[in-house]
């Protein structure tokens, strides 16, 4: 009897979301019509619902991301691809990052107008295509940030044999929209895994929470192939180019100790950092950025599916998402800002943004001056 009586006690608690109304509050879920309740994972109708100035922060935090991403990366676009000095293979690569980061900005709206409504207002339809853009641009932009690593580390290391060709980014791009199809097609016809809401109902992703064998093998799947090998990728080709860059430093200055020169570099400015430093700052903040964005995602699937799923509070899931949008603004800075030839380029059409920075030329110029000058002062004396 105690056991009808709690299965009967789920079932109208699950189907019938006015049954999940308490006297001082209510458990998520609340206001999700009957037809569409089975899409949400039982973990998640166990939590109250949040306060709704909750949902308005999340909401208007949103909104802020979109606007700096749209911005910032519609910028990387335009310039990129307007400026014929910018056209280059290699850029091809930094471009698709800047698309990936631009439309994953695209699915923001299904989130924000959930937020406003409290809850799975756009229903399963709202989830599917939140999932669909969600995928493509997060495993793009993964596996785009592990070609822009093996990119730089063919240029610096092997600057004659490893040279990028348009043909090879290209097919780099295909390469990386079909890596991600499998694992969109298989979630959205359900045959292996889905997409469905995650913490507060406003947000979908693939479920990692189904207590069942295929749901941890796809979890485990997507989480190899977009998670661990891009990240093997990019710490490989970085420490690569890390420890290249230290032993040609090391080269010269054993070269210059047996000629007896302070340093075989030409204009050498003692005030900044060394070349290696340079270098091992850019790698560590890539891979940090990286990091930063996927980790909390991988850790939160991984517990969801293999771990004590008690730990993932509908505030605690939250978080992987803030980390993903917040990175999506900061690329275009690491990425294309940093990159001499876009700051030029952004100058001349963009002079409101008070960028400063000098042409190639007048750099040469003023070296090839410096260098005369000092001759003559040598030959004077």
């Amino acid at each position: 009897m105690n056991i009808s009586m709690k299965l009967y006690k789920n079932v109208s608690t699950v189907l019938r979301p006015e049954a999940r109304l308490g006297s001082e509050s209510r458990l998520l879920g609340w206001n999700v019509p009957p037809e569409e309740i089975h899409h949400i994972p039982e973990h998640w109708l166990q939590y109250e619902e949040p306060q709704a100035s909750l949902h308005y922060l999340l909401a208007m935090l949103y909104i802020f991301f979109t606007i700096m991403s749209l911005l910032g990366n519609g910028l990387v676009i335009w310039v990129f691809t307007a400026a014929k000095s910018l056209r280059t293979p290699s850029n091809i690569l930094v471009i698709n990052l800047a698309i990936c980061d631009f439309f994953m900005m695209f699915k923001t709206p299904v989130f924000i107008y959930n937020s406003f409504m409290r809850g799975y207002a756009l229903g399963n339809l709202g989830c599917q295509i939140y999932g669909i853009i969600g995928s493509y641009t997060g495993i793009g932009a993964s596996a785009t940030n592990a070609f822009i690593a093996y990119d730089r580390y063919n240029v610096i290391t092997r600057p004659l044999e490893g040279k990028m060709t348009q043909g090879k980014a290209l097919l780099m791009v295909i390469f990386i929209y079909l890596y991600a199809t499998p694992f969109v097609v298989a979630c959205v016809t359900e045959s292996w895994g889905r997409f469905v809401p995650e913490g507060y109902l406003t947000s979908c992703t693939f479920d990692y929470l189904t207590d069942n064998f295929d749901t941890r093998l796809f979890v485990g799947t997507i989480f190899f192939f977009s998670f661990v090998c891009p990240t093997t990728m990019i710490i490989y080709y970085y420490s690569q180019i890390v420890g290249h860059v230290f032993s040609h430093e090391k080269a010269l200055r054993d070269q210059a100790k047996k000629m007896n020169v302070e340093s075989l570099r030409s204009n050498v400015d003692k005030s900044k950092d060394t070349a290696e430093i340079r270098i091992a700052k850019a790698a560590i903040t890539i891979c940090f950025l990286f990091f930063v964005s996927w980790t909390p995602y991988g850790v939160m699937s991984l517990i969801g599916a293999f771990g004590d799923k008690s730990l993932l509070t509908p505030g605690v899931t939250m978080i992987p998402a803030c980390t993903c949008k917040m990175v999506a603004c900061v690329d275009p800075f690491v990425y294309a800002i940093s990159h001499p030839k876009y700051r030029l380029e952004l100058q001349k059409r963009c002079p409101w943004l008070a960028i400063n920075e000098k042409s190639g030329e007048a750099s040469t110029t003023a070296s090839t001056t410096t260098q005369e000058q000092s001759q003559q002062q040598t030959t004077a004396a």
